[in-house]
């Protein structure tokens, strides 16, 4: 991995916390608007203390305003959904902080330029691929609404990274996904455990502390219960039957 006091070639900086510090006090100069986004998504500069890094910037007040996630919630659900991350040992969000912006207070993370060589598509559909599988538990845990191929950001290193989750953490079970090859396939031994670490952390722990920061009573009262579940019956979830499976587009 390259080194996080400046932008490697994976876009990614080593040492997470040297990373979240120029995140969150650097100076941020917007360079231009991801056009495809249906929510206001900024490409951005930032800078601070000799070093840099390119990133995402998504103000709380560019946010569009959904039937069933709270107005002005979603910059918190994705800082939330990097603490699962981090607390796990996933390492699947790229560093996120909220902070203050050019147009207010937003999310702020990390931006990663994705290995070009990778075909989305078949990523997708691997089923051997150790990342992939993780990353469908961390989206079962976060009850992610919108996992698009075009959320996969695969680096040259081998590592996989997620983007854009913040539509996670609804009360009622959303998952909505791409990733449905191991639905009700047996939880790998390795998920098992970290389950088990985020069951410690989400009663009493760093994690809960953090997430009641941008979750609801109820929403972080579910997110326990979705970990309590895959831990009793350790098997991957199946789609819902009263909400669509798979996002639209899917990519």
């Amino acid at each position: 991995m390259a080194d996080r006091a400046t932008a490697g070639a994976t876009g990614v900086p080593a040492g997470e916390h040297a990373a979240l510090e120029l995140l969150e006090h650097g100076t941020l100069e917007v360079e231009g608007r991801l056009v495809d986004a249906s929510n206001a998504t900024l490409y951005c500069r930032v800078r601070g203390g000799g070093a840099e890094a390119a990133c995402v910037y998504k103000p709380v007040a560019g946010e569009r305003p959904l039937w069933d996630f709270p107005a002005g919630t979603l910059a918190g659900r994705e800082v939330a959904a990097y603490a699962v991350s981090r607390s796990a040992g996933w390492n699947i969000v790229p560093p996120t902080v909220m902070r203050d912006g050019p147009f207010g207070p937003g999310m702020c993370q990390l931006w990663i330029e994705p290995d070009p060589g990778v075909d989305l598509l078949a990523l997708a559909r691997r089923t051997d691929h150790g990342g992939l599988r993780d990353m469908a538990v961390f989206d079962a845990v976060v009850n992610n609404a919108d996992r698009k191929i075009g959320h996969l950001l695969p680096v040259p290193d081998g590592h996989l990274y997620g983007c854009d989750h913040g539509v996670c953490f609804a009360e009622d079970y959303k998952l909505r996904t791409v990733l449905w090859q191991w639905r009700g396939k047996t939880l790998p031994r390795r998920s098992v455990e970290v389950l088990r670490r985020l069951q410690a952390e989400l009663a009493e722990g760093w994690l809960a502390d953090e997430l009641a920061r941008w979750l609801s009573t109820g929403e972080l009262g579910a997110t326990r219960i979705r970990v309590d579940k895959l831990l009793k019956h350790r098997v991957h979830p199946y789609p819902p039957e009263d909400w669509p499976a798979v996002p639209w587009p899917p990519v």
